[in-house]
């Protein structure tokens, strides 16, 4: 099922509506245990139900997952960001904490290719207010998602149109 899509397309049509929040909870759950890759679930959405719908639910799910990673990081020590991440990213990032972390988050988030799940749990680290976290995730994905997204949709089109 998860070799082909038209597979993993059959599979979600049997729950109907409830495919989506399926897909929505996946999603969620690739920022809160990130094992995968974020872009494939982003190019996963768009294949799976088209271009408008597969944003919608690969902004609606990051957004979710994003703000749990945030209260995880805000209700746990700090030692819990090793279990999920490298130390060598860790050091990297925590440099910011000194600075002005709140603009560099922001920054970042609007920005593709950030480490987006990390930071969010960094986020949770510092004391950053929950409702500015949520404005920041918000406004900021939509963009990073778009980018992401059919940066990626282009080079699998090309790609497939090379091999054909």
């Amino acid at each position: 099922m998860f070799t082909s899509i038209n597979d993993l397309q059959l599979f979600l049509n049997k729950f109907g509506v409830l495919s989506f929040p399926l897909f929505i909870l996946l999603q969620a759950l690739q920022v809160v245990i990130p094992i995968l890759p974020g872009g494939l679930g982003l190019l996963g959405g768009v294949i799976l139900f088209g271009s408008f719908n597969g944003f919608l639910l690969n902004y609606i799910g990051i957004c979710i997952g994003s703000i749990i990673a945030f209260l995880i990081a805000r209700n746990l020590d700090n030692n819990y960001l090793s279990l999920l991440f490298s130390q060598k990213l860790i050091d990297k990032y925590s440099k910011k904490l000194n600075e002005n972390f709140d603009k560099f988050f922001t920054i970042a988030i609007f920005m593709p290719i950030a480490p987006d799940d990390f930071l969010c749990y960094l986020a949770g680290t510092t004391k950053m207010k929950l409702h500015k976290f949520i404005t920041i995730i918000l406004l900021g994905k939509p963009l990073a998602i778009f980018l992401y997204t059919y940066g990626l949709e282009i080079i699998l089109n090309h790609s497939l149109k090379l091999i054909k």
